[in-house]
């Protein structure tokens, strides 16, 4: 925004210090006047020798020449308050300003790129101190943002870059050999097709949940649970696996189609990375007193605790948890999750089971009317 140039804050905090510097001077010397010269007669020194005989001893001089020579005392000690005012008031000003300044060049580098520069300003804590803290931690978070956009954007492009690759290379083998089998090559190119929409749907809800674009209206978790139980239903009669739905209504406020997706999402990786056969997958939701929580357990191999870090982050799909070739994902499962969690502002718990498998643990704000007590 293009502004008129004018004083800077400095030389305004100066010219305020200057400008009460003589104001109070020159109320000092008003007191002079009222309540001394004011009471010094302007009459010959005889005349003051007889009306004060009695009370005053001498007095050599008269109002008049008391003002000639108190005049030019006061202008010099006017004249000298200003320039100490002046001088002073720029260097208390350069001080008080130092931290802003400071704020001011970290805030220019940011805008010029550089996240990575902190103010880190000393001393107690005072107004400057709290905004230059503040200021640190905002210049924290947009560059671990940033940081993450950054690496999120370039495993996307090589995620998405697989599949195209793989198409090309089969339209340029089919282009070369007019003899191969034409039916292979339509079914391999559907696969690849169909992995590149998925993943590029699942693009698209991960940045619909990192932008919270969504009406809000309440919703319930275990209604939720039941429909992504009867969809997942066949994927887990296949694998032999057992779904059981308990718990009781938990109420939230929230997109019910991310919410949907989320507990899909949760349900479908508990199905896949679970025992070859027999395995059971748990889910589970109640209201507490300011939260409505879901609960998604299974059985599978042990997981190590190292690596539940990284299964939240987009494309790391696990390598050392189970999976079927039939559902190989595009490693954005657990990242859609706790992109939606972060949306309606819950928490996200993952917990290894101590005889192998998963617990999923998640916290959405609940609503006064999930945990209000009946009369």
């Amino acid at each position: 925004m293009n502004r008129r140039p004018g004083l800077s804050a400095r030389l305004k905090l100066t010219l305020s210090y200057a400008g009460f510097l003589l104001l109070a001077g020159a109320l000092l010397l008003a007191v002079v006047w009222v309540f001394v010269l004011r009471w010094v007669p302007d009459d010959d020194p005889g005349s003051i020798r007889r009306k004060f005989a009695g009370a005053i001893i001498i007095v050599g001089t008269n109002r008049t020449e008391l003002l000639r020579g108190f005049a030019p005392a006061a202008a010099t000690a006017m004249a000298f308050l200003l320039l100490f005012g002046l001088l002073g008031g720029w260097i208390l000003a350069g001080r008080m300003l130092a931290p802003l300044t400071r704020i001011a060049d970290a805030a220019r580098m940011a805008s010029n790129g550089s996240l990575s520069h902190r103010i880190r300003l000393q001393g107690r804590r005072d107004e400057f101190r709290e905004l230059a803290d503040v200021f640190d931690t905002m210049l924290e978070q947009l560059h671990s943002h940033v940081t993450e956009q950054q690496r999120f954007a370039a495993n996307a492009s090589h995620e998405l870059r697989t599949p195209l690759a793989i198409s090309q290379a089969l339209l340029d083998a089919a282009r070369h050999d007019p003899t191969r089998d034409q039916g292979e090559l339509i079914e391999r190119l559907h696969t690849v097709n169909t992995r590149a929409i998925d993943l590029t749907e699942a693009l698209l809800l991960l940045s619909r949940g990192n932008s919270r674009s969504f009406t809000r209206e309440p919703v319930d978790l275990s209604l939720i649970a039941e429909e992504a139980t009867e969809t997942l239903l066949p994927l887990a009669e296949k694998r032999q696996i057992t779904l059981n739905v308990t718990g009781e209504k938990a109420q939230t406020v929230g997109s019910a189609a991310l919410i949907l997706r989320m507990v899909t999402n949760l349900v479908q990786n508990a199905i896949v990375h679970n025992l070859p056969t027999g395995g059971t997958v748990t889910i589970h939701t109640e209201a507490q007193h300011d939260a409505s929580v879901l609960r998604v357990e299974n059985t599978g191999h042990r997981v190590p605790p190292e690596l539940l870090p990284t299964l939240t982050e987009p494309f790391q799909r696990g390598t050392q948890r189970i999976r079927t070739d039939e559902h190989p994902g595009v490693g954005l499962g657990l990242a859609i999750v706790h992109s939606i969690v972060r949306a309606h502002d819950g928490t996200l718990d993952l917990t290894p089971r101590p005889t192998g498998g998963l617990l999923v643990t998640i916290r959405l704000p609940g609503t006064p009317q999930a945990w209000a007590p009946g009369p």
